[in-house]
Formats: structure tokens, sequence, C-alpha cells
């Protein structure tokens, strides 16, 4: 166990006995380490229910693509804690290191002194301290729940803000509507810094604009100010400033579409940055984000399944992502057909039907799983009586490693799906990789988007 997790595990200890969303503990404690939120570069401030880290990775691989130094910040992590923090370089970034993480984390436990404070809060605290120690040209904050109420909101004035679709996701911290989601999520927007709007429901683009005008945020919205779609094997981006013709996106699923769309439309609208054509191109091409309809076509467990065999990865767990989800199966399918065989843990905070609903007729074979070290997860029994209304053939695994065994059990080329929650992908990430997954576990706001 590296030395960072040692002191994270530790960190988790001084969780609030009750839970409450607010920024208070959050003030203290950057109060007490110098305020150093307010030394960090100009920041882009994303929320959204689904989408946020796609779009962010956009951002960044555009930015660094025109010479920008860029911070980022992200959440929860697939196999490291240091997957979160993201320090910009002169030419490209590089994710934190053990010294400095150990450090930051020391020292923000250190001025702490015991207090109650979440996970999410007191790491946060120590990704603005490693910002403001770093120079940087913008930092890239992704909202970790809502957004109003977000240990990242205290960031008074961002440069631009940015809302990705908005769908129904923990319902028991933000609310149980679209309404109530999307005001929570609006919380980010501040007077006069413009904010982009990807696509939206009706319901939650109405709130949008609603606190907009409160607010006096000028909205950049999807579908009214900017349009993105395929055409011709292509990714054409329209706004009041002309078409571009870019390759499609790097990451794969139709739903990227829009998520590439709403990042151009915010390097768009970025004041005082200079990107051309070429630097957008390279953005849609040259993105990274794990986890995200992710092809695994080299390491052990694709030489677990039959030869011709497809590895995917996605750590989508809600209604909304289920139907992405489903969506990239479908186009997948049009191209080569062959059975497809879910693994599928998730978190017992989670709806399984909600998520499952879109693969019947798309799925042959689902697997259930615990999730290894996730004691919020679902038992595999649990999750197989979940998926007792669908007319697929559901079979109960012992862990993960025993899932995937079991998907690679026959002898045609099958189509191997691993997703239901982040913390799941993870685990596959870290076994295809030989790593072992690491960091604290069962936090109860350590949420997965």
């Amino acid at each position: 166990m590296a030395r960072s997790d040692a002191i994270l595990k530790r960190l988790l200890q001084l969780h609030p006995k009750v839970m409450d969303l607010s920024l208070d503990r959050m003030h203290r404690i950057l109060d007490q380490l110098g305020n150093p939120h307010l030394q960090i570069p100009q920041v882009v401030h994303i929320a959204g229910t689904n989408g946020k880290g796609s779009t962010l990775s956009y951002l960044r691989a555009g930015l660094e693509a025109a010479g920008y130094a860029v911070h980022a910040y992200t959440s929860p992590h697939l196999v490291r804690f240091h997957e979160r923090i993201y320090l910009g370089g002169s030419a490209q970034g590089e994710l934190i290191d053990e010294e400095e993480l150990c450090a930051l984390l020391l020292e923000c436990e250190e001025v702490n002194g015991g207090e109650a404070i979440t996970f999410f809060e007191i790491t946060t605290a120590a990704a603005f301290l490693a910002f403001s120690r770093h120079p940087a040209d913008v930092c890239l904050l992704e909202v970790g729940l809502g957004g109003r109420l977000d240990a990242t909101n205290v960031i008074d004035a961002p440069a631009l803000t940015v809302i990705t679709p908005v769908d129904l996701d923990h319902q028991a911290y933000l609310g149980d509507t679209i309404e109530a989601i999307a005001a929570e999520k609006a919380g980010i927007m501040k007077p006069n810094v413009p904010c982009v709007i990807g696509p939206q429901s009706d319901a939650g683009r109405g709130v949008m604009e609603a606190v907009a005008e409160k607010v006096h945020a000028p909205l950049v919205i999807a579908n009214q100010d900017f349009q993105a779609y395929e055409e011709h094997g292509r990714l054409v981006y329209q706004d009041g400033a002309g078409l571009l013709d870019l390759p499609l996106p790097v990451l794969a699923g139709r739903f990227q579409l829009e998520n590439a769309g709403t990042a151009i439309a915010a390097l768009r609208a970025l004041d005082g940055f200079t990107l051309t054509e070429k630097h957008i191109e390279r953005a849609v091409s040259e993105a990274t984000w794990p986890a995200r309809m992710q092809l695994l076509d080299q390491g052990p467990i694709a030489a677990l399944l039959p030869e011709g065999s497809e590895v995917w990865v996605d750590g989508g767990h809600n209604a909304s992502a289920g139907r992405a989800i489903a969506t990239s199966l479908a186009d997948l399918e049009e191209r080569v057909s062959r059975p497809t065989v879910l693994v599928l843990g998730m978190l017992a905070s989670r709806t399984p039907a909600d998520f499952l609903a879109p693969f019947e007729g798309l799925v042959s074979a689902i697997i259930t799983t615990p999730i290894d070290d996730e004691p919020g997860a679902l038992s595999a029994e649990d999750l197989a009586a979940a998926c007792a209304g669908l007319d697929i053939d559901v079979k109960i695994a012992r862990d993960v490693e025993h899932a995937l065994s079991l998907a690679g059990a026959g002898d045609e080329p099958v189509r191997l799906l691993v997703a239901g929650s982040l913390y799941l992908a993870g685990h596959v990430l870290a076994l295809n990789s030989g790593m072992t997954k690491v960091g604290p576990s069962g936090s109860p706001i350590r949420p997965e988007r």
C-alpha cells in the first residue's frame, strides 16, 4: 500500500456523523490553508449528470494543443487517487506524484485538526493547494455532486461554467425531479459569467434559463446557439461564428457527439484564449477518458475470450447512461453482429431496472458480480434478482475475475460489456493492466457519475 493510501484511509474517518451538503466546512478549511482557491488560474467549472468528464477531456486536449498549461480536477478515480489531480506543464501536464500528494494531504489533515469534514471536501482542498502552487493558464474543475453546494463551488468568479446533460441521479441529495436536479446543477452559474448549456430536456433547460436570468449569466445553449451532429462520417459543428468540419470524436459512443459539441462551444466561449480549427480538431481526436465505452483490445482480459471477441468497459450506472450505452451497443451490432454479454456490478444506491431496461433485445446474457472491496455494492444475488423481469439469461459470479472467466467460457466470439459502476470499471482496468486497485472505499460521499 502506498503511503498516500494510508493517509486517505485516515481522512475517510473524519466524515460527519450526520451528512449535510453545505459549503461551511469547505470555507473553514480553505481559510485555515490561506485560501488557495483564490490563488489558482482562471477556472472552467463543469457540472451535469453525464458527460462531465468526457467534456473536460475534450477541453483539456484542445487547450493543450494550443499550447496552454492546464490543471484539471476530476472524480472519482478509477485505479489510483492520483488520477483526480492533473497538473499542467509547459508542454503537457501529468498526474500529481506520490510525494507531493502525501505532503498536501498531511498539510490538510494537520490544519483540519480532526474536525468533521467529508472525504471529498478535504481532498478538494488538497487539490486547490496543488493548483495554487503550480503555474498554469487555466484550471478545469469537475463538480463532484450537484453543483450549488458542491465543494468545488467556492469559486466565486470562474471564467466560464458548463452544464452537460442533466438527468435523475443522486436523488437523495439533489431532489427527485429533473427540475430540482437542474436547479442544483445551475447553482454553479455566476453573475456575468457565460454558461454553456449542453443538450437538455425542456424541463431542465427551462430551470437553467430561469437561474441564468436571475444571476445575469449569459447563456450559450445547445441546439439553439450551437449544433453538433454527424454527417458523412464527420462531426459537423455550427454556431454563429461559422461551421467546422471535424473528425468524429475519438471517444466511442454516439453521445460523444453531444459532449464534443458542448466542449467546442466552451472553447469558443472562453475569453482570452486563441484556438484555431486545427486545435479544435485535435481536441476531438486526441482526448482520452477511460471507462467511457473504452475498448480493451490488449491485455489479459481480451486474452480470456475466444478469438475475435471484443471487450468494452463503461462506468455508466444511471438510466440516462444506460440509454446511451445501449445506443452505442446497437451501433456496434449494426457493424458487426455477435452475442453481447454484460458483466454487471452496481452500488446499492442505484436502480438496476432503470439502467438495464434499454438493454433488452441487445444483450444475450448478464453476469452479475459483487464489486471487490466496495461495501456499498449490491450482492451478485440481489443484482440478479433485479434482472428477473428482463427476458435475458442471468448468471451469478462470486467476484469480478469469476465473472470474466464465465464470459469467456464459450467457443464463439462475443462482445463483452462491463458496466454498471465506475468502481467496477476501475477494478477491471486495474486487472487488465496488472495493477491492484488502490484508494479508500465506502465513503458515503464519493459519488460516481
